[in-house]
């Protein structure tokens, strides 16, 4: 049984939570201060502590720091009468789980608190995961060791000498400007300027005007002359990215630049000569784009001196736990949060099986994100985006299955006999208890509901406890302690693929 140590120096409050934390089957022990409360949590090593953000002689907060040194993974949930924002930001900001204000919604904080068990329970498992501050993959471009990423460095190795312009061409978020950097990176004009220019993100004037420069007086607002990125970038390299959205004007004049290395600013005749190199992406159909006449055939051949096709991260899945690793460590040092240790398994087993639509962008946010939001030190699900637990729910072993020939399977489902069935006797019970002149029956009545609704959920998933965390929204620690704790027994059918029952 799970134990909480609540230290608050309000006896009422001591009292009160006590006894609703024990209606759902929790241990609890209190204290009335500080120095009692850390030799509590030293001595019975708890699974929750609930903790007073305002006592005598400390403050919560400063608790809270010497708890953590005891034991990083522990959730500390704050009980505050002060919920003003300053309040609630410090104690997240050192670390808290959560924190609930005064005067307590117990029903609240009893489920608080089994989530915070729940979250403790997945921390205490070993990373599967580990992040490691001085990874080998620190200085690497790119990160992987997939036949396709081999193949991506091949071809950047075999074109980065040469002074021809390249074509990138791959999925949003796949990595394509790494690519481009790794060229220029290991090209004789990595002494000179890279300039990047993202085509979809400026209106087409605009555009014109930041790739080749201006006169006074071009247009309305160009109240001065401007030099353009080929001029300034003269001997460099330029990464044109997104260049499936570029303007046919525009298009018109990269073509000349490609072809002689000269251009005109806008609104003036001066012809510019330059020598830069020209790197391109696009996510786009530029083939299509062709057809449909909204992007130069000459253009794309002239682009196209050698084209790199960057890979979705689905189809090289060998490299998602590797640049995993690598943004775990980068968003430890970027975060300052240099004592998160890794991803527990239930964690990596949703990030594996992740389908990743926005490829390795998506993955650096994604693990970002989780390492902000981790209060401890192993990356549970709780700490993932949504868009990670919507889409694959944690699940623990699956339901056996057990081979004894080839052709024949015995599939073993797990099922609750019939323990409180139906409500229909709900009213009655709740009558008989009033007549007995009960003061505990919102805990009562909440059993009694919740004990028929995980039996009637286990019933219609044949026993499969992670089918039922998923239709209840809890997770699957959660169902085997409500199992156990109101002792839905369990009965085992075998079905043979003919569909006998024995």
């Amino acid at each position: 049984m799970a134990l909480v140590v609540v230290v608050d120096d309000d006896r009422s409050i001591r009292h009160m939570v006590s006894q609703s934390l024990e209606k759902i089957h929790l241990r609890v022990e209190t204290a009335a201060t500080a120095d009692e409360g850390l030799q509590l949590v030293g001595r019975t090593q708890p699974d929750v502590v609930l903790l007073d953000i305002m006592m005598p002689g400390r403050s919560g907060l400063d608790v809270l720091r010497d708890i953590q040194a005891i034991d990083r993974r522990l959730p500390v949930i704050f009980i505050t009468a002060d919920s003003g924002t300053s309040t609630a930001i410090e104690a997240m900001q050192l670390g808290a789980y959560d924190y609930v204000s005064k005067p307590l919604d117990l029903p609240s904080l009893n489920r608080l608190v089994q989530a915070a068990v729940d979250a403790r329970r997945l921390m205490s498992t070993p990373v599967a995961l580990a992040a490691d501050p001085v990874s080998d993959q620190a200085g690497k471009v790119f990160v992987g060791r997939s036949p396709q990423i081999l193949d991506v460095l091949k071809a950047i190795g075999r074109v980065a000498a040469q002074d021809v312009p390249v074509l990138i061409r791959g999925e949003s978020g796949t990595g394509k400007e790494l690519a481009a950097q790794a060229i220029y990176q290991h090209s004789h004009r990595r002494d000179r300027p890279f300039m990047a220019i993202n085509c979809a993100a400026l209106p087409d004037t605009l555009l014109e005007s930041e790739l080749f420069g201006h006169e006074k007086g071009a247009f309305t607002g160009a109240d001065r002359r401007r030099i353009g990125k080929f001029e300034q970038c003269h001997g460099g390299t330029i990464f044109l990215d997104e260049v499936g959205d570029m303007a046919p004007v525009v298009q018109g004049k990269v073509l000349r630049l490609l072809q002689d290395q000269r251009f005109e600013r806008v609104g003036g005749n001066e012809t510019i000569g330059t020598d830069v190199r020209v790197i391109a992406a696009t996510n786009r159909p530029l083939e299509e784009m062709v057809e449909s006449k909204t992007f130069r055939a000459d253009l794309l051949y002239r682009l196209n001196g050698v084209t790199i096709f960057i890979p979705p991260l689905r189809d090289r899945r060998e490299d998602i736990q590797p640049l995993l690793k690598h943004f775990l460590m980068r968003s430890q040092q970027a975060l300052s949060k240099l004592h998160i240790e890794g991803l527990s398994p239930q964690s990596l087993e949703l990030l594996t099986n992740y389908s990743w639509p926005g490829n390795i962008r998506e993955m650096y946010s994604v693990v970002q994100q989780a390492v902000l939001n981790a209060i401890g030190p192993i990356i549970i699900p709780e700490f993932l985006p949504r868009q990670i637990t919507d889409a694959h729910p944690v699940t623990a072993a699956p339901v056996p299955v057990m081979k004894e020939e080839p052709s024949d399977t015995i599939e073993t489902h797990t099922l609750p006999t019939s323990q409180n069935s139906s409500l229909d006797d709900l009213s009655a019970f709740i009558d008989s208890e009033l007549r007995s002149k009960t003061t505990d029956l919102y805990a009562a009545v909440v059993d009694r509901v919740e004990r028929y609704l995980i039996t009637r959920v286990l019933q219609e998933t044949n026993g499969n406890q992670s089918r039922t965390a998923e239709i209840l929204g809890v997770t699957r620690a959660t169902i085997r302690d409500r199992i156990a704790t109101f002792n839905i027994s369990m009965e085992h059918k075998v079905r043979m693929d003919n569909g006998a029952e024995n």
